[in-house]
């Protein structure tokens, strides 16, 4: 791409060309810019499959990273289908998924182990699930140590810290369990792109920075105050838009209990529905899965177009507060 946007590609132009395409069609959908783009989870994670989806999600931030660097070197921006994006945005949605793995999302849970207050206790590796010999110097065979150790229900007896596991389905959820090691198996390929965007996330704050400068927005969590435990709720409207809420999960932090809430809105009317407003009050966290507008409602997520009918699309929020108040403030039939 250095080539070709340095105008050094001469008579190879077109064979680089064509590169160039695919990498900016591949770039384009995973910004929500293209006709056919990733699909993304309710908290606005790269979602490729349930089997150690992160090895995705890893690699595509690095080439994000590299792909802005790149762009903006060449002081140009990305053309896609359904507009243009700028080089930060690219930088900007490759830590969004960093983020997202060191545990800005749904279930506030960070998926490298030993990162955080949250992250997965039962590893899918036998060094990690089997007592230290300096602990235990028994021998453990091979048999051994699955019929006595891997079996076990308790958390790992070695931190196997920095490891990034297989992270969660489509839908947000993580079973941390041994033996499901679709989500909780480790591999190298998963920690290998993430060490890239991470120095370069880094480098772009330091005086050393050989690039120019692309300005990486940071997210500031809201202060919440604390209420009882909620039950499930489903919100009645005029419109042809049923939401139906509920609390997924909870968890104490500090003294303080925190709820994780799924809200599915579900197009009831025989028609699809081209764009809707949402109107959310009482919030005090973070929300995911649906697009904020400049007057302040919710519009569908960037990877949604429409919603036909019968059809229903979820986002999730935290807080440490009972249910937000969700409300339709407008909506289009096709």
């Amino acid at each position: 791409m250095q080539f070709l946007m340095g105008g050094k590609a001469n008579e190879h132009a077109p064979v680089f060309g064509k590169y160039q395409d695919k990498a900016e069609m591949f770039m384009c959908s995973c910004m929500g810019k293209s006709y056919h783009n990733v699909q993304r989870t309710p908290g606005g994670l790269i979602y490729r499959q349930r089997w150690n989806n992160l090895q995705f999600v890893t690699s595509a931030a690095f080439l994000l990273t590299v792909y802005s660097d790149h762009l903006t070197s060449a002081r140009k921006d990305l053309q896609c289908p359904t507009g243009s994006v700028h080089p930060s945005e690219l930088l900007a949605f490759a830590k969004s998924q960093v983020d997202y793995i060191l545990g800005d999302n749904p279930r506030a849970t960070s998926y490298m182990v030993g990162y955080g207050n949250h992250f997965p206790q039962q590893v899918h590796h036998r060094g990690s699930s089997i007592v230290s010999v300096k602990v235990n110097p028994s021998f453990v065979s091979c048999r051994g140590g699955y019929a006595t150790w891997f079996s076990r229900k308790a958390s790992d007896p070695n931190l196997l810290a920095g490891a990034i596991v297989g992270g969660p389905d489509a839908y947000d959820n993580f079973a941390d369990e041994r033996d499901n090691y679709e989500q909780t198996e480790p591999a190298t390929y998963n920690n290998a792109p993430l060490l890239g965007v991470l120095a370069r996330l880094i480098g772009g704050h330091a005086n050393h920075d050989q690039l120019l400068p692309v300005e990486i927005p940071l997210h500031k969590r809201t202060p919440v105050q604390p209420k009882p435990t909620p039950k499930a709720r489903v919100s009645p409207f005029s419109s042809p838009l049923e939401i139906h809420q509920k609390a997924t999960t909870s968890w104490v932090s500090n003294g303080r209990t925190y709820y994780r809430y799924s809200a599915v809105v579900t197009n009831k009317s025989g028609k699809t529905i081209k764009n809707f407003n949402l109107s959310v009050s009482k919030l005090y966290g973070p929300l995911w899965g649906l697009t904020k507008t400049a007057g302040g409602s919710y519009g569908f997520p960037t990877w949604v177009s429409s919603l036909p009918a019968g059809k229903s699309i979820e986002f999730v929020y935290i807080h440490s507060a009972s249910f937000a108040d969700v409300s339709v403030s407008s909506y289009t039939l096709a």
